[in-house]
C-alpha cells in the first residue's frame, strides 16, 4: 500500500476475494487518520495494477489507540475492480485455538536482525518477507467491552536470543523456536498471518497490528485476532471464506 501511488511499503494488506464488482481488502485501522477515507492509499494488487479503493469499513470499536485497541485494529477495503493472479482466496481461523501455535507473519515492511533492530541498510521495498514466532500471549475480547481500558483481543510474540540470554516475559521458551523468528517491522501493519491447525492446511489468524521497539531482541509484536470478528467481516464481504 502506498499515500502517493509511487512509494510502495508504507503499509501492507491481504486479499479476501472479489464479488462480481470488486476485490476486499483487510488491513489495519491505525495506518488511517480518523475520520478514514479510502483515498488515503493506493493498492498495488499481484498483477502490477494500482487501484484506488472506492470505500472504506473501519471497525466500530477502533478508537483510533493500539494501547487499547489492538484487538479492533481492522480495516476493510474495497476495490474497483477484482483482482486477479492472487490465487485461491485465503480461509480464516474462526477457532480458539491459537495460543502456544508457530505463527508465519507475512508483509512489505523494513527489515533487520534481532542485533539492531529495523535498519534501512536491510530493506528491499520490492517484495513482501515472512517471519516466525509462538504466540506465548493470547489475549481474549473484553467483555463488556468499555470505553476505557484494554480491549483484549489480540494474540503477542517475543523474540528471544540464541543463546537463551533473555528472559520470556509470557513464561515461554527463552530460545527461538526456527531459524526464521522474527518481528513485525515499520511497513508491515496490516498484513497477514498464518498457522496450520493441521499439516498442510493454512489459514488466516491475525493481522500485523503494532509493537514494542524497533524488532530487537527482547521486543514484541502484537496481533489483531480474526475469529471474533466474523459477522463483522461477512457483513461486509458475505463471500469471506471461515474454517474452524
Amino acid at each position: 500500500m502506498s499515500t502517493d501511488g509511487e512509494t510502495w511499503g508504507e503499509a501492507s494488506g491481504t486479499w479476501l476475494g472479489n464479488d462480481d464488482k470488486h476485490a476486499y481488502i483487510l488491513t489495519s485501522a491505525h495506518i488511517y487518520e480518523l475520520p478514514a477515507k479510502p483515498e488515503a492509499y493506493a493498492v498495488r494488487s499481484p498483477d502490477g495494477r494500482i487501484l484506488q479503493p472506492d470505500r472504506i469499513w473501519v471497525h466500530p470499536q477502533w478508537n483510533g489507540d493500539t494501547d487499547t485497541r489492538t484487538g479492533f485494529d481492522l480495516v476493510v477495503l474495497r476495490l474497483p475492480a477484482p483482482l486477479s493472479g492472487a490465487g485461491v482466496p485465503p480461509l480464516l481461523y474462526g477457532g480458539q485455538a491459537e495460543a502456544s501455535q508457530l505463527i508465519t507473519f507475512v508483509g512489505f515492511g523494513s527489515r533487520g536482525i534481532g542485533s539492531t533492530g529495523e535498519k534501512d541498510r536491510f530493506y528491499r521495498g520490492s517484495d513482501k518477507a515472512a517471519a516466525q514466532g509462538v504466540v506465548d500471549q493470547w489475549v481474549a475480547p473484553a467483555k463488556p467491552l468499555q470505553r476505557l481500558g484494554d480491549g483484549g483481543n489480540y494474540l503477542g510474540i517475543y523474540l528471544p536470543r540464541e543463546d537463551g540470554s533473555l528472559p520470556n516475559p509470557y513464561g515461554g521458551a527463552a530460545k527461538p523456536a526456527t531459524r526464521l523468528v522474527g518481528l513485525l517491522g515499520s511497513g508491515d501493519s496490516g498484513g497477514s498471518a498464518w498457522m496450520q491447525p493441521v499439516p498442510g492446511r493454512w489459514v488466516l489468524v491475525v493481522v500485523n497490528s503494532n509493537g514494542s521497539g524497533t524488532a530487537n531482541y527482547g521486543e514484541e509484536s502484537w496481533f489483531t485476532r480474526i475469529s471474533p470478528h466474523r459477522s463483522w467481516l461477512s457483513g461486509i464481504f458475505p463471500g469471506v471464506r471461515f474454517a474452524e
